[in-house]
């Protein structure tokens, strides 16, 4: 560690609204100090890419990481910022003498040569540090999160989050893990939030015993619960007549005031640490959509796969809708994407895949179908009619859209007065070499 500049953690706290988060404050005497802090802190606007179909996380925050636009860096998907060519910050800071830790940060490659630890998002194939946690949890995190739909999670991954979870659950976070855990199946999103309360435990754990220079955190319970119930939350209710039905989530549930009373106890533990820099960064943020959107996910990528004909060598789910279907030669990929592609609804006539992208030997594929799947939806393939519901498994109905505002908050630690007026989010990239002394 270089013990001239005082260490910067760096929260990525994704996508999180904080003008909504100001609301529930302010309405909210004597609770959320933690956030009330924050929120007095000095702080800045992000924007980010001009349009929407660029103002997704997995190119911000590779624009974080890399000082560069999505028009310089072009990457699009999330997973694929592996063999790019541009540095990022991680790597550029330990060439300089730095020491670097990184948990769960979004769409980064890990290509530091010693890092105090690195344990990689669950859609990014790269490796984690070579300890025996960060490669097991690596892991068993990957398996859950990408089961997560299904609700499956291996024996080993079992195994190896219970045995984290004795590990490195801190005893000041015992009651809302209790709180969490005993409302799970009437408050699904629990999940999402056990399992950023888990790394940010993770997290201090390895600040503490493993120190570093620059510690990164990506936390993403927040954008999942906007994405998912944004119009329960309260402030948002008063302003917009789109309901969600009884079935999905109760009208006097409010999954947004969960997230900020978790949030406001993680990001405590980060303020309280003290002898830290702090920084906070949102990278985008979420408006409520004008309309509910029904989100699918195939059930058995593979299965589905075989029984539409479709010849290929791996295929790779990605976060949600997404998956990559790898392919031995040309041949075969052509052939799986005229299929996938000419796979209609009956009924409205809709593709079930709307976004096929061809690369090299592989595709990019979304379940773009947006509309109810139930029993009477079915699909037409090779003149046979399918069931639809059979090889899907619903994920979510789509409350919050993505915002290119984002939101910047520090303890003081930026000696530069940043700029209210948006700047673009990879400047941060540069605000981090600053800090550092790093040209």
């Amino acid at each position: 560690m270089n013990s001239k500049i005082k260490p910067l953690v760096l929260v990525e706290i994704n996508e999180i609204n904080f003008d909504i988060v100001k609301e529930y404050v302010e309405r909210n005497p004597g609770r959320f100090q933690a956030l009330r802090l924050i929120l007095s802190w000095p702080a800045a606007i992000t924007s980010a890419e001009p349009t929407y179909e660029q103002n997704e996380p997995w190119i911000q925050w590779v624009s974080v990481h890399t000082g560069l636009k999505f028009d310089e860096h072009k990457v699009f998907r999330l997973g694929d910022f592996v063999g790019n060519k541009f540095p990022q910050i991680f790597e550029i800071l330990e060439k300089n003498g730095y020491t670097i830790g990184c948990i769960s940060p979004m769409n980064a490659e890990n290509r530091l040569k010693d890092p105090a630890y690195f344990i990689p998002d669950p859609w990014t194939t790269t490796v984690p540090d070579k300890s025996w946690w960060s490669r097991n949890l690596s892991s068993a995190i990957s398996q859950v999160v990408n089961d997560n739909a299904k609700s499956k999670i291996t024996l080993k991954s079992a195994f190896t989050l219970g045995l984290g979870l004795l590990k490195f659950s801190r005893v000041r976070n015992y009651r809302l893990y209790i709180k969490l855990l005993s409302g799970v199946i009437r408050r699904p999103w629990n999940k999402a939030l056990l399992f950023d309360l888990f790394l940010s435990d993770i997290h201090i754990n390895f600040i503490n015993s493993r120190p570093s220079d620059l510690s990164v955190i990506f936390l993403n319970a927040g954008a999942h619960i906007q994405h998912h119930y944004l119009l329960n939350a309260q402030p948002v209710k008063e302003k917009t007549r789109i309901l969600n039905p009884s079935w999905y989530v109760a009208s006097d549930v409010d999954p947004v005031l969960d997230m900020l009373e978790a949030y406001n106890q993680i990001l405590g533990s980060y303020i309280d640490l003290g002898g830290m820099s702090l920084l906070l960064a949102t990278g985008l943020s979420q408006v409520p959509y004008d309309r509910l959107k029904y989100y699918y996910r195939l059930s058995d990528h593979k299965r589905f796969l075989d029984l539409i004909g479709v010849r290929f060598k791996a295929v790779l789910p990605r976060m949600t809708r997404d998956f990559l279907v790898e392919f031995d030669d040309k041949s075969q990929m052509e052939d799986a994407v005229k299929r996938l592609g000419n796979i209609f609804v009956v009924g409205d006539g809709l593709r079930l895949f709307g976004a096929i992208e061809e690369r090299d030997l592989s595709a990019f594929v979304t379940l773009t179908y947006q509309n109810e799947i139930n029993e009477f939806s079915q699909v037409l393939i090779d003149g046979k009619l399918f069931s639809i519901l059979d090889h899907v498994v619903f994920v979510a109905l789509k409350n919050g859209m993505h915002s290119q505002k984002g939101y910047v908050f520090h303890n003081g630690c930026i000696s530069e007065k940043l700029p209210l007026d948006g700047f673009h989010v990879r400047e941060l990239f540069n605000l981090l070499k600053r800090y550092f002394k790093v040209p």
